[in-house]
């Protein structure tokens, strides 16, 4: 709050390594007690499971926590299985990331080959998508047919791009507070065209053919390949 020059934190995200250690409860209660201080307008969660976040709200009770930051994406559709049902039971909304996949989900990958994993062209982010993408989801053969289709969406909304699109998919879903898009100020920002997500809607037709493409992939079994939301950091 020095450092920022604010006698409130808006929103303060609560991470939690080892599930063994019920020290979270505690810590959280603490957090509950800095924001009855006025120190706190808000707590959210990182990268907690649908049964640590079910835990944590049943006990802490209804309207402390407002949020749990998770990744969610057309490829990672983990959230679907648990955690919505979760975050509609007690009020809480997603923040996204991993929305555009490290921005594999762009045109720029359209019609491109399967890039090497370990070629040093690729940023960190970037690899461990492409891993998700090759290992868990399916295939790159499958993953260019899912740019193709959201292309074809594209097109029928007047020419908006690949990640428009995945990105209204993630924003279409109620669970969803809002989606954490990666940028790098000055170099890749794309500023104009993420403002074009919030002037349109995917209609039946849209999400009809993106969810046969998905019906082909591993998707809905990603939960019990990698685990629930959180796990590929623990």
């Amino acid at each position: 709050m020095t450092r920022m020059r604010t006698t409130t934190v808006d929103l303060l995200q609560f991470h939690w390594q080892d599930y063994s250690d019920k020290g979270y409860l505690t810590a959280l209660q603490i957090l509950q007690d800095l924001q009855n201080e006025g120190l706190i307008s808000a707590v959210g969660l990182c990268n907690f499971d649908a049964i640590r976040t079910d835990e944590i709200c049943t006990q802490l009770g209804p309207g402390f926590i407002v949020s749990n930051q998770v990744q969610f994406s057309l490829i990672d559709t983990r959230p679907l299985h648990g955690m919505a049902d979760v975050c509609e039971r007690h009020n809480v909304k997603l923040l996204t990331y991993g929305t555009l996949c490290g921005g594999f989900l762009a045109d720029q990958w359209l019609n491109q080959p399967e890039p090497d994993l370990y070629s040093g062209v690729l940023t960190p982010s970037q690899r461990k998508y492409l891993d998700m993408i090759l290992k868990a989801w399916g295939s790159w053969a499958l993953f260019q047919s899912l740019l193709a289709v959201l292309r074809d969406i594209g097109d029928r909304h007047g020419g908006l791009s690949i990640a428009n699109i995945a990105t209204r998919w993630v924003l279409d879903h109620s669970f969803v507070g809002a989606v954490i898009i990666g940028a790098r100020l000055g170099v890749s920002e794309h500023i104009d065209d993420n403002n074009r997500v919030f002037g349109f809607r995917l209609t039946d037709e849209d999400n009809h053919a993106i969810e046969a493409v998905q019906a082909r992939s591993n998707g809905r079994r990603m939960i019990t390949l990698i685990g629930d939301c959180g796990a590929e950091y623990r």
